[in-house]
């Protein structure tokens, strides 16, 4: 059944494409990139791609980046990482078995991780706007030289839209405004964009306004697992009592649905070519996000959560950059940037007919400073680079009863006396471009991070201890050797070290909770470190290009989640559950190795077959439990398109697939959440999409898309919420 709806959605899509032979003789010409024009921006200076080791990848289209619900599914449906969710309001990626904190997320060349970002899953990347993104590149493998702590399996860079300046003498308006509707999950979405540019300055605003409601799940299931992701049942208040509500539709997951803004504005001064100031205000906020995984937890046929929800999660970013190029002293290049980053989180949860809701807040301050000069002399570059950033964190918490409004003292998420965090750092990174042909790469940076905790009411958790405190110092490293041809065949080997220092949440996190199970501190634990050696390769050609990489890291004084003992017990009662006491260790010297694929062929001058897979394996060994699957690490998975572009409309036929996740390679302790799964683990899937863009008018562009044409119901493995069934999604862009 399954082969011949694949087959007849293949012969519609060639009716779609309108293909024959006639209309491929007349299609229009399209350049493939070649390997001087590919250029990619991560290091802060503009850099060809040819010359840098490290693999990286480039999203920069507007289909690729702003036609998507948000900038988790941007990443989701390039094939190029894996993605996480916990909930719909979210997304955590993975780098080569690396998420959350061991990944640094970067927007505007300021670094989004913060004291308290987990090691678990983390939804933060929806707080930055796809909808005024401009480009997004993945740097794979370490990449501490350049970006510092966190950044062991690799960085996610973000850049949005800059101002333009007039190119008149008059002072010019343009912009446009985009309306995104979607069918699975009710999406309503729109952007308003306005640039303002006169000769010297410019502004650049942007609002978006997103309401997303309750996803719906795909109906076809897979005959072993015919219940599999069902909500039958959901929690209603009804007067002072929770009622469980039969769902009449159990493929609709209620309880994942929300509303998010955000706001960009951005200034531009150029008094000259070669002096730019920009000051860069960013703002996010949503409504109240439900963690769907949690709500939808059974035991003992009931629900274990009446309430569980994120409050609003707000992001607040002031930057100013300045950026100075071709001067007459040592630096010819200088960009500095200062930032003010301002985020609020909190959690919000209440168990089945339990009238106590537990409150917890944390509010975090970020100041950060990025100065990075360049040095150009003869055949070599030199790049030195001074970071600082420094975290303050409040942590508060209550316990409200519903019925009577009376409040109670309960435990913190983190310490809740004064609370802060340091990164300072200073590297170099040297380029010598030996010929066209041959690029040496290398750097050093000296890490310095700095942790101050302070418990000040220990009452309710009794620890044996009333502060934390770190300092940490790390030298990290790279030296990469890129050989490419005139032909536009680039080689190159790399060899790149990861540090990772642990932060307020891996130190002063008080208790963190799962069903049955607590996590608790550990003030002994230690950095972590990766040593990665790889191989990656490149051709480019107008028809026929294609790249691979083959990767081996070495994880050292990896913190792994395993038995712990609490002031000499192995469990404790938390919120009124007898829970197994776990904590943070460093146990563990994990292996993870893997490759990737990908290739692009020109069919006809209009038509083009495009493909990426990619293959992880990660274990860890320790004394006691011998060689376990590390988690994190998810199952083989891919794209493959077909593709026509032309002047007037566009079309795209893709594939989306993840292989399985057996349950033999899951992580019993760790974050691969197998209550989440089947019993055997996460089953294999695969989805047919269809997307058409049509050039209406000059300014008028409208895009529709068919998700998931089979109505496949999966779920992305470790994920807590089933992905979106068929799916019809229409994009409309009005330029001005």
């Amino acid at each position: 059944m399954c082969r011949k709806k694949m087959i007849s959605s293949i012969l519609m899509l060639v009716s779609v494409l309108g293909i024959n032979a006639q209309q491929l003789n007349d299609t229009v010409k399209t350049n493939s990139a070649l390997l001087d024009d590919v250029v990619v921006y991560s290091s802060r200076f503009a850099e060809k791609f040819k010359r840098v080791a490290q693999t990286i990848d480039v999203l920069k289209t507007r289909e690729q980046l702003n036609y998507q619900p948000n900038t988790a599914d941007a990443l989701i449906n390039s094939g190029k990482l894996f993605v996480q969710k916990s909930q719909q309001g979210g997304g955590s990626p993975v780098i080569r078995g690396f998420e959350a904190s061991r990944i640094l997320m970067v927007v505007d060349g300021v670094r989004m991780n913060n004291a308290i970002y987990r090691a678990g899953h983390l939804q933060n990347i929806i707080t930055i706007d796809n909808m005024v993104l401009d480009r997004m590149e993945i740097l794979y493998g370490p990449s501490s030289t350049l970006f510092g702590s966190d950044a062991l399996g690799g960085v996610i860079s973000l850049s949005t839209k800059d101002p333009i300046l007039s190119t008149t003498h008059k002072t010019q308006f343009s912009g446009a405004t985009t309306l995104r509707y979607s069918s699975a999950m009710q999406e309503n979405r729109g952007n308003i964009q306005l640039n303002i540019g006169g000769q010297k300055w410019a502004s650049f605003t942007s609002v978006s306004y997103g309401s997303f409601g309750d996803l719906v799940q795909g109906r076809n299931r897979s005959a072993a697992y015919p219940n599999f992701g069902k909500r039958n049942i959901y929690v209603e208040r009804v007067g002072n009592i929770d009622m469980i509500i039969p769902n009449s539709n159990p493929n609709k997951q209620i309880g994942s649905g929300y509303k998010q803004v955000d706001i960009t504005q951005k200034f531009l001064y150029q008094g000259s070519e070669k002096v730019q100031h920009i000051l860069n205000l960013q703002f996010s906020n949503t409504n109240d996000i439900p963690r769907y995984d949690r709500l939808s937890e059974i035991s003992g046929g009931v629900p274990v959560f009446s309430e569980w929800y994120y409050g609003p999660q707000l992001r607040n970013m002031a930057a100013y950059h300045l950026n100075v190029k071709e001067q007459s002293g040592f630096f010819k290049d200088i960009k500095i940037t200062t930032s003010f980053q301002d985020i609020e989180e909190s959690r919000m949860a209440r168990r089945f007919q339990n009238s106590s809701k537990d409150f917890r807040w944390e509010r975090i301050k970020v100041f950060g400073l990025n100065i990075d000069a360049k040095h150009y002399y003869g055949k070599h570059e030199l790049h030195i680079g001074v970071e600082s950033y420094s975290n303050y964190v409040k942590s508060t918490a209550e316990r409200t009863n519903i019925l009577t409004g009376a409040k109670s003292r309960i435990t913190t998420r983190y310490s809740d006396g004064p609370t802060s965090m340091a990164t300072h750092a200073i590297f170099a990174q040297h380029t010598f471009k030996i010929s066209d042909r041959l690029t040496i790469n290398d750097g050093l940076r000296f890490n310095l991070v700095q942790l101050n905790a302070q418990f000040v009411d220990t009452s309710v958790t009794r620890f044996p201890f009333t502060k934390v405190k770190q300092s940490n110092q790390s030298i990290t490293g790279n030296l990469g050797i890129v050989y490419a041809t005139k032909n536009n065949l680039r080689a190159a080997w790399v060899f790149s070290t990861g540090f990772r220092s642990p932060n307020v949440d891996d130190l002063a996190k008080v208790f963190d909770s799962r069903t049955g199970l607590v996590v608790v501190p550990n003030t002994n634990i230690k950095p972590e470190y990766t040593y990665n050696i790889e191989f990656n390769l490149n051709k480019y050609s107008n028809s026929f290009s294609y790249g691979a990489a083959v990767f081996y890291t070495a994880f050292e004084n990896a913190l792994v989640l395993d038995k712990y003992l609490f002031n000499g017990q192995d469990s404790i009662f938390y919120s009124g559950v007898k829970s197994a006491v776990f904590a943070l260790q460093n146990k563990a010297r994990a292996r993870i190795y893997g490759l990737s694929l990908n290739a692009s062929v020109k069919l006809v001058e209009s038509l083009s077959f495009e493909g990426v897979i990619n293959f992880t394996k990660g274990q860890f060994r320790d004394a006691v439990n011998g060689i376990t699957p590390l988690d994190h690490v998810p199952p083989t998975y891919g794209r493959v398109s077909l593709k026509r572009q032309g002047p007037k409309w566009n079309a795209d036929f893709w594939v989306l697939f993840n292989g399985w996740k057996r349950l033999a390679d899951y992580n019993l302790n760790g974050e691969d959440n197998l209550q989440y799964a089947t019993p055997d683990g996460m089953p294999a899937w695969y989805t047919l999409n269809l997307r058409s863009s049509f050039q209406l008018k000059k300014q008028i562009q409208l895009q529709v898309a068919l998700e998931n044409i089979l109505d496949t119901n999966y779920r992305h493995f470790a994920s807590g919420i089933s992905a979106s069934g068929r799916n019809l999604s229409l994009s409309l862009r009005v330029a001005y």
